[in-house]
């Protein structure tokens, strides 16, 4: 573990927190605690100025994220001064431009946040451990479906997919109890 404080970091990335994911009838089971949580961090870098990257998810056209229809509307509204980046695979590196931006702001330390845990926020954090930041993850703040029985298995809870994609990235990223712990410091002059 890393001397400094690991609940410290520098920039938000929210990821898929879209309306048919955490509304309506295909909503993730607890999505008002991911609301919740996800709404913290959201204020929590605002006040410290701290940039906030909306990924946003386009689905099939078929699917419930399908490019401008009620269900791929972000389930926050981005501020002006916020970035908004779309993709179209699980990973919100590939194809996008989450790494120059990222760059560009001089960013180190992100936090991460969204759905699904085992998906989208899984391979973004890999892939953001790959591209040399320190990834903090709130155990609060991701979360997915249930995992429905398999052949020869039974199904998971949610809570336990969720925790699974959590020790699945290893020891690298960092991980906080609660959305509560993490601590934005900006980076830019005042």
């Amino acid at each position: 573990m890393k001397e400094e404080n690991i609940s410290q970091t520098e920039a938000l990335v929210v990821i898929d927190v879209q309306n048919a994911f955490v509304s309506g009838s295909s909503a993730i089971p607890d999505h008002t605690r991911l609301i919740s949580a996800v709404d913290l961090l959201l204020d929590k870098a605002r006040i410290a100025k701290c940039p906030v990257i909306f990924l946003q998810n386009d689905g099939p056209p078929d699917a419930i994220d399908a490019p401008f229809t009620w269900g791929w509307n972000l389930f926050f509204s981005p501020l002006p001064e916020e970035y908004v980046i779309r993709k179209q695979t699980d990973n919100g590196f590939e194809g996008t431009s989450l790494y120059a931006t990222l760059t560009k702001l001089e960013i180190r330390k992100i936090v991460i946040c969204g759905l699904l845990s085992e998906m989208c926020l899984a391979a973004t954090a890999r892939a953001a451990l790959e591209y040399g930041f320190d990834v903090l993850l709130p155990h609060d703040a991701h979360a997915t479906y249930d995992v429905p029985p398999g052949p020869g298995s039974e199904g998971v809870p949610s809570a336990m997919a969720a925790r699974a994609a959590e020790w699945s990235l290893g020891d690298e990223i960092q991980i906080c109890a609660s959305a509560c712990d993490v601590v934005f410091v900006s980076n830019s002059p005042e």
